[in-house]
């Protein structure tokens, strides 16, 4: 998705930031801010909303203004996914990118052998999902539970949570979160 790197050129430009100084407000290496406003490295989840929030927008906000300028689809072909992770760890791979007035984050997660999503995180959202291959351990709050092949969740994602990897190969989860908040 190359517009990407050249929305977060003009937004920055709009604010009258230079590169370092992005750099230095959301963390980000200016280098690797250089890159991903040339289109030359995609951005994780993580550095993206680092970016943004130094930039006083969201994620949600930013795929808003985004998707007006691409065209509209109902149906999307696996090739068209947006990714938003990390192809190596965890991918996020973004279903209806352009839809107009999205609602919903829809996304097909594959998590690598012994990928974990770190320390438990919340955010305002509900979020569905249905394990389609492998094993995941999900914990939210207190309360933990190994989710095989069929298996499914529903939670308040205001309640801290996390995701790890238990099987021995990697693990699909196709998941749902509204508003898209994540």
């Amino acid at each position: 998705m190359p517009q990407i790197g050249a929305k977060l050129k003009e937004m920055r430009r709009r604010r009258g930031l230079g590169v370092r100084e992005l750099a230095a407000r959301s963390g980000i290496s200016h280098s690797s801010i250089s890159m991903i406003e040339r289109d030359r490295m995609s951005p994780s989840i993580d550095t993206l909303s680092a970016i943004l929030d130094a930039l006083g927008t969201t994620l949600t906000g930013f795929f808003s203004d985004l998707q007006s300028a691409l065209p509209y689809a109902p149906f999307y072909a696996a090739s068209e996914f947006v990714e938003i992770g990390k192809v190596d760890a965890i991918s996020y791979r973004m279903i209806g990118v352009n839809h107009p007035n999205r609602q919903l984050l829809v996304l097909h997660e594959t998590y690598a052998p012994g990928a974990d999503t770190g320390e438990a995180f919340s955010h305002a959202a509900q979020e569905a999902g249905m394990v389609t291959r492998g094993a995941v351990e999900l914990t939210v709050g207190s309360e933990a539970r190994v989710l095989k092949e069929g298996d499914g969740y529903y939670f308040d994602s205001r309640i801290p949570h996390r995701f790890r990897n238990v099987a021995d190969g990697r693990s699909e989860i196709l998941s749902a979160i509204t508003p898209p908040t994540y």
